[in-house]
């Protein structure tokens, strides 16, 4: 069994790329493997290893320069979900391209996910998934908008369009676990919303907390893993990848005409020419004969 920590935390790195190398020799010495992003505001990334090797990175972490006390979250996976380990440097550890928006000078109010029910459930907040679409596709909370955006960076253009539909409500948020919301909330705030909360821990934290009969979840919550999908109580889903796409799929959905492992699925049938699922199939041949010689292969990305 492995565990799987998802942690972010806002905070001014002077020198991100002074930190990457140390960070990066630190995780693969132990075995850790998954994706760690750094920017100049912070840190953000999910990634697996043994529990006592998670818990040397956690306070490994903890000891960076403005990291003390961060937040991070812990589940587990039957297998490894990851294939190595990252550490990039972007311009934004979760991208809006706002330039103006910084959580550590406003979010909204913090709801923890035994109060949440309540406040969702109230005639006067507007409940807003601030996911992607695909991720909304497999389960989102009872009553919530879904803006339909294929990437994070369409969230300000969206709120632009509709922000007419929600005057004099209350704005509740969420997300997988966390992140988005602190830019999303400083957003609304930066554009005169008064009433702003968001989910405290986000999904992640209100599947592990909430019991399934209490719950107002519908569906799985996709994850940034090989596990692809939780359920409450954070166990394992029944989604796969589509490693062409990125998107998650049923079992059954590969019985679908359009499925070709990691080639097509019936969500990208028509996403790609001919060339690039030919590059597609070469890859699933390298993947293929990893296996045959009882070898991981890294994977599509």
């Amino acid at each position: 069994m492995f565990t799987v920590c998802a942690l972010y935390h806002f905070t001014a790195f002077d020198d991100p790329a002074a930190l990457k190398g140390p960070l990066a020799k630190f995780c693969c010495s132990r075995g850790i493997t998954g994706s760690l992003l750094l920017a100049r505001e912070g840190i953000n990334g999910t990634v697996a290893g043994s529990e006592g090797t998670i818990r040397e990175l956690i306070a490994h972490i903890d000891g960076l320069p403005g990291c003390a006390g961060f937040d991070y979250k812990l589940s587990t996976a039957s297998e490894q979900p990851f294939g190595r380990m990252k550490v990039r440097l972007k311009r934004e550890i979760v991208t809006m391209g706002q330039p103006d928006v910084d959580p550590r000078a406003a979010v909204g109010r913090y709801v923890q996910p035994a109060d949440w029910n309540e406040l969702i459930s109230a005639p006067d907040v507007a409940v807003i998934d601030t996911r992607n679409d695909y991720e909304v596709a497999i389960g989102t909370f009872e009553g919530a908008e879904d803006p339909e955006t294929a990437s994070f960076r369409d969230f300000p253009a969206w709120w632009e369009a509709n922000k007419e539909r929600f005057h004099n409500k209350r704005i509740a948020m969420f997300c997988t676990g966390g992140i988005r919301c602190e830019k999303s909330t400083n957003y609304l705030i930066g554009q005169g919303v008064e009433e702003v909360f968001h989910l405290k821990g986000g999904i992640l934290k209100y599947l592990e907390d909430v019991p399934e009969d209490e719950s107002l979840w519908h569906g799985e919550c996709f994850v940034f893993d090989g596990r692809v999908s939780v359920g409450h109580g954070l166990a394992e889903g029944p989604h796969e990848m589509c490693h062409a796409c990125r998107r998650p799929i049923l079992p059954e959905d590969k019985g679908r005409p359009d499925y070709e492992e990691g080639v097509s699925c019936h969500q990208c049938i028509d996403d790609y020419d001919e060339a690039r699922r030919e590059r597609f199939r070469e890859r699933q041949r390298q993947i293929a004969l990893s296996r045959a010689r009882g070898e991981r292969h890294l994977g599509p990305r």
